[in-house]
């Protein structure tokens, strides 16, 4: 039986481990075939996904942006959701400070003996423009974006961030998360404010947009609750098509303010805007070029206001470089 005295996951580690080395002992034939590949090994558990709630990501956010030593880190983190070995090894030569973009050369990795590790994952980001504006105003000091503050020419390495996260929640008296579940929660957060999966997949680095829908997809606290209301309202319903009312035995949900909504429609060639949380907006516009091709850039603000500014000169450059296709385009003809 599996689980008595070693966790199914940590038989799977072992598993995996010595069926690499029965297989080089194959390989070198020291014997004639790997054992390993006749057990039986228990099922990997997924581990249930945990994120701060708005109200925490709320109070999270105030003191990040309170905080001179490791706002700038968090904060970065909080509005791309970067893996914690890709944020600790980007360099300044991988931000683009005109166009607010950061390239995604290098992702860190601490060996036995403290030893680095570089990998090399490949991928561009458009900052949200308050993160860009923040790292405009970082005090450059090493080659590295976050170096490590006793020997700068080091990156920070990813177990001080582990480590400075845990105490900074500690401190907020938020929950007990992980570092990796600050990526959790913008991905989640990014979802329930309209963000679509193909767009979410590419800042996060996922191969396809199924490893994001299988892996960050799942449904807060929020959603279920709309969920049950939205199935609520079609079903309660009388023999005569009319929607019930709820009686004195059931829960009654508590009545929302009225806020009035804007409209989802926008009009052509104006692009779109979500709102990502409480502190950052997107902005999207999606053109085809002269050759035909959708383009998609985003821009981000702090308020919907600045974004509108913001989208509005974004559709201005994209419309000057598509006009300068096409002029390039007849002169070819």
């Amino acid at each position: 039986m599996h689980g008595h005295e070693l966790a199914d996951n940590t038989i799977i580690d072992i598993h995996a481990t010595l069926h690499r080395a029965m297989e080089i002992a194959v390989n070198n034939h020291l014997i004639p075939k790997n054992p390993t590949k006749a057990t039986v090994k228990p099922k990997k558990k997924k581990k249930d996904l945990q994120v701060l709630n708005d109200a925490e990501l709320d109070i999270l956010m105030q003191a990040i942006d309170a905080d001179s030593e490791c706002g700038d880190f968090f904060y970065l983190e909080l509005t791309t959701g970067l893996r914690r070995g890709e944020i600790c090894g980007l360099r300044w030569r991988d931000f683009d400070e005109k166009e607010g973009v950061i390239r995604i050369k290098t992702s860190i990795s601490m060996l036995k003996g403290g030893v680095i590790y570089e990998g090399e994952p490949k991928r561009k980001i458009l900052l949200p423009k308050i993160t860009a504006d923040r790292l405009r105003k970082r005090k450059q000091i090493s080659e590295w974006i976050f170096p490590n503050l006793l020997n700068p020419k080091l990156p920070i390495a990813p177990p001080a961030a582990y480590r400075k996260a845990k105490r900074f929640l500690r401190k907020l008296n938020l929950p007990n998360i992980s570092f990796h579940d600050l990526r959790h929660t913008f991905a989640t957060t990014s979802v329930a404010n309209g963000i679509d999966i193909k767009t979410l997949s590419t800042i996060l680095g996922h191969v396809s947009s199924k490893t994001t829908l299988d892996i960050y997809l799942h449904s807060t606290e929020e959603m279920k609750k709309e969920a049950a209301e939205k199935i609520n309202a079609r079903f309660n319903k009388d023999t005569s098509g009319n929607v019930g009312t709820i009686t004195d035995e059931q829960e009654k949900p508590p009545q929302a303010k009225f806020e009035p909504k804007k409209g989802k429609m926008r009009k052509p060639g104006t692009g779109c805007i979500s709102k990502i949380n409480n502190h950052l907006y997107e902005g999207r516009y999606s053109p085809k070029d002269a050759y035909g091709n959708r383009m998609a850039r985003n821009i981000y603000a702090k308020t919907e206001e600045e974004c509108e500014i913001e989208l509005a000169k974004l559709i201005v450059r994209m419309k000057a470089e598509i006009a300068a296709q096409k002029a390039e385009l007849k002169k070819a003809q």
